[in-house]
């Protein structure tokens, strides 16, 4: 982790581009469910769940988390010429649970798949990391994640601070190779313009949590 916490870093090496291509071709195949956006609850896939345990990843969570990284989710973002989309600025505050719950700080409750989510209060998503991995280039043209740096340090935000933050700091691109990884706090303000090329975007969103349990009576679901 940099010194300095703005939120995320980007580590340029991290596959070599045959191991993307082997993961793509791997997704590409096989009953996954798809959205126009990607793909979600891909712990189950084997590939995707081998390279999220993998110790590679794993180090780089342990990072920003400490002595213990637990990857919980997995999903995948993918752009192109035919499925290309936007995503405004925001922040990332549900989590998936193993069971509901009422817990003041969290909620609203939602259901995705078979999954339950609440939104999470800051102190329980200060212990989640996301990994970023590139399968594909990310450039200026193809719809790259842009980013507040040291917007995270705000805690949990309504949608309208989020747009008052966001109108008075600048933003950062950020650009990664095909193997790259953006390290990103959940609490990072983010955004993804749409695609201005027809090149390809595909990147695995990967979650990781210094432990599955987040307090008493409160787990995290492996999705």
């Amino acid at each position: 982790m940099q010194s300095v916490d703005l939120g995320y870093s980007i580590t340029p090496v991290c596959l070599t581009f045959c191991e993307c291509q082997t993961i793509a071709a791997a997704l590409s195949t096989g009953p996954i469910e798809r959205s126009r956006a990607g793909a979600r609850h891909l712990m189950a896939h084997r590939a995707v769940a081998a390279l999220a345990r993998g110790e590679r990843l794993v180090e780089l969570a342990k990072e920003w988390l400490g002595g213990s990284a637990v990857p919980f989710r997995a999903t995948l973002f993918e752009k192109s010429a035919n499925t290309n989309w936007l995503i405004p600025w925001h922040q990332d505050t549900a989590l998936p649970l193993a069971s509901r719950f009422e817990r003041t700080g969290w909620g609203p409750w939602s259901k995705k798949g078979d999954v339950s989510y609440a939104h999470a209060p800051a102190w329980a998503l200060s212990r989640v990391i996301a990994l970023r991995v590139h399968l594909d280039s990310s450039n200026a043209d193809n719809g790259p994640l842009r980013v507040i740096p040291g917007s995270h340090i705000q805690g949990v935000l309504t949608d309208q601070a989020v747009a008052n933050y966001v109108s008075t700091h600048g933003e950062v691109s950020c650009l990664s190779p095909p193997g790259g990884v953006i390290a990103m706090r959940p609490l990072l303000i983010h955004a993804s313009s749409k695609a201005q090329s027809s090149e390809p975007r595909r990147v695995l969103h990967i979650e990781y949590a210094d432990s599955l349990h987040v307090d008493r009576h409160i787990q995290l679901a492996v999705v």
